[in-house]
């Protein structure tokens, strides 16, 4: 047993949940994968293991979410992306032109939650921030 895996055990059984060997194949996945679907997860999923389905995803992506194992954020209007709740804390920077998602740190946009929480009493959720834009390679083409 991995380290990682080991201490999802501790998290989901301190929290009266067992980690089964599809919850361990999704939260694999989704550590694997970075940001990434629930179809591109249960994608991977299926590659080691053919009988989960994509709502077993679905279901088993919620539930660790809810135990705070997981975390995600809408991108565009497609589908959510997850990724592991313990990566480094940073928003997305998301190309309009081309999809690519650049993640940078939160300390970026402290001045702007400041801003925010000082001039419209505002409080900026980071943990979903997204920014829409051009990047660099778009912008030269």
């Amino acid at each position: 047993m991995t380290e990682s895996t080991s201490d999802w055990t501790t998290q989901l059984r301190d929290r009266g949940y067992r980690l089964t060997p599809q919850r361990q194949l999704v939260l694999e996945a989704v550590r694997d994968l970075g940001h990434s679907t629930p179809e591109e997860i249960a994608a991977a999923v299926k590659l080691k293991s053919p009988a989960v389905n994509l709502s077993t995803v679905y279901r088993t992506l919620d539930l660790l979410t809810d135990l705070g194992l997981v975390t995600h954020t809408h991108l565009g209007h497609g589908a959510p992306t997850y990724h592991a709740a313990d990566a480094d804390d940073h928003v997305h920077l998301v190309c309009h032109r081309c999809g690519h998602v650049i993640p940078v740190d939160r300390e970026v946009v402290r001045p702007l939650a400041g801003t925010l929480r000082a001039e419209h009493a505002f409080d900026m959720d980071m943990s979903h921030c997204v920014v829409h834009g051009v990047c660099a390679d778009c912008r030269e083409a």
